[in-house]
């Protein structure tokens, strides 16, 4: 078995053509959030990763074997939730608060200017729908957000201080009592 202990993200660095060059391994997103697995590139090595803990692994990056071999991960598709905005009763603002109750919830999502996606989930998809956003089962890479406070967030590469000091309240902490009954039905299913 080859050994891979070290990462080059997006392959920084490298020549295109060394790039274009190397094996591949494609992997879904359970196995690239672990920093230690093993897996078969496209010429058949078994290939053994060991990488500090807590580093994920993105499609793009390129792991570099013990014998100065190059690995380019690809992001396998796999089962997802594509989560929009509905445009008859609803803004694109809606996914921002989606991405708001997801987040809370801790789950691992992927946030684009026009959508979000999630692992399967028959509670969030209803959850998600009772907001009047639209959700659509696929077959797609998932490259959710690092957070933001691990090493590899969203990828600019500089710090903006530290962390704020000092409670933080729940949201909800602020909010008085209100309403959310939804008494209109709607003529589309979401």
């Amino acid at each position: 078995m080859l050994t891979a202990n070290k990462l080059m993200p997006q392959g920084g660095g490298l020549a295109p053509v060394l790039l274009k060059r190397a094996a591949t391994v494609e992997l879904d997103w359970d196995v690239r959030q672990k920093s230690r697995f093993d897996a078969t590139d496209s010429q058949g090595r078994q290939i053994g990763v060991f990488l500090p803990r807590g580093t994920a692994v993105r499609g793009g990056d390129v792991l570099v074997a013990e014998d100065g071999s190059l690995i380019k991960v690809i992001a396998a598709k796999q089962p997802v939730l594509v989560i929009t905005h509905c445009s008859q009763h609803g803004t694109p603002f809606d996914l921002m608060r989606a991405a708001y109750h997801l987040g809370n919830r801790h789950v691992p999502i992927e946030l684009k200017p026009d959508h979000l996606k999630i692992e399967p989930d028959h509670v969030l998809a209803g959850m998600l729908r009772s907001m009047h956003l639209i959700v659509r089962e696929a077959e797609e890479a998932f490259e959710p957000e690092g957070g933001a406070y691990g090493a590899q967030g969203s990828g600019h590469g500089h710090s903006h201080g530290a962390a704020p000091v000092g409670p933080v309240l729940h949201p909800d902490a602020y909010a008085g009592s209100h309403d959310h009954r939804h008494d209109h039905s709607h003529g589309h299913s979401h």
